[in-house]
């Protein structure tokens, strides 16, 4: 594990997004261990002191001048003394090296489950025992030392400094898209929780994630987490950096940091195989767009191609991601194409009560955001509207099905009357005319026939689309490089056949209604809310759902 050298020292005390970058730069360029702790005390000093101790009336430091729209490096921060940073990273070493005496496990070269168990219990019984774990800014090891709080994220990135500080270069971090848990061995090839996962913050520790544990669950995204390198384990102390003050306010010197910071792991090539971190520059640079750099929706799109590439396309985030810009830039079409995605990634899964995030995810998608989309498009007289548009149905039909199919085989139902009301006001607003341009095939799981099929499912298209070109890091590129709404003739949309294939036995044997000249709303509401059957057993080691996001930006929910 590294420490800082004079060079590095020499740019202390950090006052300015500048000298923060500068240092990350040359201490990741120096060094192939890069210090986790002292790295994480850095941002959690600026990050708390912008966010825990700046009223809420006070103005956001140096001025509101256009320019501040855009990354400006010399930005003022709360100054970090080199002393301070020095004092908590001893203290940090301290309190590992008191509790944790490696040779009573035998020094071994490797870490073993029983030590690395023994150093999270540490953590954990350090930590302060009276405080809400799922509030902001708990997720550095700055917090750590100056509040004894952590939240999950927080414990498993101390459980991998503390091992990093013991010599133990092999623990790694393991992400999904709401948990994290640690990878160790020579190999990488052993897995251990080290932290919680759940409202009554049930204790995980010590439990393997095995493939019982993993097999269809969101949670572990099907066994392809992001198993995480130093360098992308600093990526993630970046990407977990929160810039809210309160529930409305955000710091922009926090923002425009995080921002500088992750361009520069991105340019390195460090977030080539992190999804999350990707979308979350995405997300900066929608709401603030440095000069010189692509858009965010080329980050959005690149996102979706590492998921695909690296990850098998079992990752949910990366396609609401952008189907969300789309939403919120009035690109109606595109934002019922990448919802569509999101639901056939996560039919993969089987729904349990981990999954209350993603969950509310789609229940706002289908009963908020789609509605609103109906409502816009049906105002006034729209001689282009996406309701004459039977790709748009067909996405639709698409996004249903796979959450009837995420439903099939859980222990939980996931459609309720709610889900069924949204359903069909939604298809109301499509004639019958519309409706019948959507050549359905049904496909039997049962079954090996698949005829009446005329293109790639969703699934198989993104990852063709994904081999067609490459990005500066290597990364492929998607299809949705300009993303446009079209602009057709209603009568050209006519022309139009669009395929949609139909796995869930729900959506499945709702063909017929759905296709109807005349919907019938009890017939359809009674087939989508009926009891699937449930044959799955509660997996060892799942306990309720954790509240917060791992690295999710807060305004990736918005509106």
């Amino acid at each position: 594990m590294a420490k800082l050298s004079g060079e590095e020292r020499a740019l202390f005390p950090l006052s300015d997004i500048e000298a923060v970058v500068n240092l990350f730069r040359l201490h990741l360029q120096k060094n192939r261990e890069p210090n986790l702790a002292i790295l994480s005390i850095i941002v959690g000093h600026i990050e708390n002191t912008l966010t825990c101790s700046r009223g809420v009336s006070e103005p956001p430091l140096g001025g509101d001048d256009d320019h501040c729209r855009f990354a400006d490096n010399h930005r003022i921060l709360p100054v970090v003394e080199y002393e301070t940073v020095e004092a908590l990273h001893h203290r940090f070493l301290a309190i590992i090296k008191a509790h944790v005496d490696v040779t009573a496990f035998g020094t071994p070269r490797y870490a073993t489950r029983e030590l690395v168990k023994r150093i999270s219990d540490v953590v954990w019984c350090t930590l302060s025992s009276s405080y809400y774990k799922d509030r902001a800014h708990l997720q550095s090891i700055y917090s750590y030392m100056t509040g004894a709080k952590l939240d999950s994220s927080g414990t498993t990135l101390a459980v991998v400094a503390a091992c990093q500080a013991l010599g133990y270069c092999d623990v790694h971090l393991a992400l999904s898209e709401d948990h994290t848990w640690v990878v160790f061995g020579d190999k990488g090839q052993h897995t251990v929780e080290v932290t919680w996962h759940g409202k009554g913050n049930e204790d995980k520790r010590g439990i393997p994630v095995t493939h019982d544990v993993y097999s269809k669950s969101w949670l572990y995204v099907n066994g392809h987490p992001v198993v995480c390198d130093r360098h992308m384990e600093v990526a993630t102390i970046v990407s977990n950096m929160n810039p809210g003050i309160n529930a409305t306010t955000d710091s922009e010197e926090v923002m425009l940091l995080q921002q500088a910071l992750l361009w520069m792991l991105y340019d390195a090539g460090h977030l080539a195989k992190y999804p999350m971190a990707i979308d979350n520059l995405g997300d900066l640079e929608e709401m603030m767009p440095t000069k010189g750099r692509c858009p965010a929706t080329k980050m959005y799109e690149e996102a979706i191609t590492s998921a695909v590439r690296y990850y098998q396309n079992q990752h949910v985030y990366p396609y609401t991601y952008l189907g969300g810009y789309c939403y919120r830039n009035k690109l109606y079409k595109q934002a019922l194409k990448y919802w569509a995605r999101a639901a056939s990634v996560i039919r993969n899964y089987n729904y349990s009560r981990d999954d209350e995030e993603i969950y509310k995810e789609f229940l706002e998608i289908a009963n908020e955001l789609i509605p609103h989309i109906m409502r816009v498009v049906s105002s006034g007289i729209s001689a282009r509207s996406i309701l004459k548009d039977p790709e748009c149905f067909g996405y639709l039909l698409e996004f249903y099905d796979g959450i009837c199919e995420w439903e099939e085989g859980s222990a939980t139902p996931v459609l309720h009357i709610g889900w069924a009301k949204a359903l069909f006001n939604t298809i109301a607003k499509f004639e019958a005319h519309v409706r019948s341009h959507v050549k359905i095939s049904c496909i039997d799981p049962d079954s090996t026939d698949i005829s009446d099929v005329q293109e790639p499912p969703i699934l198989e298209k993104s990852a063709a689309e994904a081999r067609t070109s490459q990005d500066q890091n290597g990364n492929m590129a998607t299809d949705c490089i300009n993303i446009t709404e079209e602009d057709i003739d209603p009568s050209e949309m006519m022309h139009r056949w669009p395929p949609v294939r139909l796995a869930s036995a729900k959506m499945r044997g709702l063909r017929d209604l759905l296709l109807a000249d005349k919907l019938n709303s009890q017939a359809i509401s009674l087939q989508l809310t009926a009891q699937s059957q449930v044959t799955m057993t509660k997996k060892r080691g799942m306990g309720e759902v954790e509240t917060a996001h791992v690295g999710r930006s807060k305004r990736a929910r918005r509106e």
